[in-house]
């Protein structure tokens, strides 16, 4: 709690990842109660919070543990599990518990670059993840060698000194390391459909269904680079989606501001393009272009009782399957 109100100051709406241990979530209803009702008062809405378990996860306490993940998961939280190839971090949790975000263990992930047998470890753990529909996190690198190592094993996110100092804030510099060269995709025997939408999905800027167009405009001013707000109901499921190019074109006309910004934002959005997790990129493209004046628009991606996990940019679709 104390976390979340420390980013709270910096007033960014970037997702935040909590850890918590695993025998921590085991006692039960009232501390899941309190946890729920202190991140609420940081101003956090619960899809945008990472709740990231770890620990020993002893085998009494499975049960409980299991039973935690699940509620919170239905009270809207995204849920990771840390420490994957290294500690206790059970397998079938990444069937029980459906995360949304596995971190493989920080030692397993910096050594796999010059470990070839650490490296097929990670590779088999990006694989199984990907299958699931699971985003795959590298913590704790400090070299641009280490992060473009991960890359090359099919991770795709990464945290560590390597792009940003201890330190860093939101709206500091990040350094990405890239190759000279992009090497070739791997072909993914498993899917000749290519990866899913999962593989691309980014944190979505929400705001409530009921906001104002004025509202929307300082999330937009806020976020540069934000290219669509996604309008979520009580229960976390898509109610529209506000494209930025044509809600700010409306917005720029003769009288548009005075007209539209104390006024719903919905009367300036769209019907959400909807796309479930585990649909492969492929078709997710096709789904997109049969919108000829929508065609670029981005797609939202939903859990399996509709909840609003993140959007989908069509241009990393054509990117990913272009040879």
């Amino acid at each position: 709690m104390a976390a979340a109100r420390a980013i709270a100051d910096l007033r960014t709406p970037l997702p935040l990842q909590i850890g918590l241990r695993a025998e921590t979530l085991a006692h039960g209803d009232a501390f899941l109660g309190e946890l729920h009702h202190g991140l609420g008062e940081a101003g956090r809405r619960p899809n945008e919070i990472i709740l990231c378990v770890n620990g020993g996860f002893p085998p009494a306490q499975r049960p409980a543990v299991g039973t935690a993940m699940r509620r919170l998961r239905q009270a809207g939280y995204l849920i990771g599990l840390a420490g994957l190839g290294a500690v206790h971090a059970p397998l079938d949790l990444l069937v029980d518990g459906s995360p949304y975000l596995v971190k493989i263990d920080p030692e397993l992930a910096r050594r796999a670059g010059s470990d070839p047998r650490r490296a097929a470890l990670v590779s088999s753990l990006v694989d199984l993840a990907h299958r699931l529909g699971t985003h795959v996190l590298a913590p704790g690198l400090a070299t641009e060698e280490q992060v473009l190592a991960q890359r090359e094993l099919g991770v795709r996110l990464v945290q560590g000194p390597a792009l940003a100092p201890p330190e860093w804030r939101p709206g500091m510099r990040v350094t990405v390391p890239v190759t000279a060269k992009d090497e070739p995709r791997k072909e993914r025997a498993e899917n000749s459909l290519g990866p899913r939408v999962s593989e691309f999905t980014l944190p979505a800027v929400t705001a409530p269904h009921n906001a104002t167009a004025g509202q929307v405009l300082d999330v937009l001013n806020a976020e540069t680079g934000t290219t669509c707000v996604v309008l979520l109901d009580e229960r976390q499921r898509p109610w529209a989606t506000v494209d930025r190019t044509r809600f700010l074109l409306r917005l720029s006309g003769a009288y548009g501001h005075a007209l539209y910004a104390h006024k719903p934002a919905a009367n300036l959005a769209d019907t959400p393009r909807l796309v479930p997790r585990t649909v492969p990129a492929v078709a997710a493209l096709r789904a997109a272009g049969r919108e000829n004046d929508r065609v670029y628009d981005d797609l939202v991606v939903i859990d399996e009782v509709g909840r609003c996990l993140g959007i989908v940019r069509v241009a990393d679709l054509i990117r990913s399957l272009s040879p």
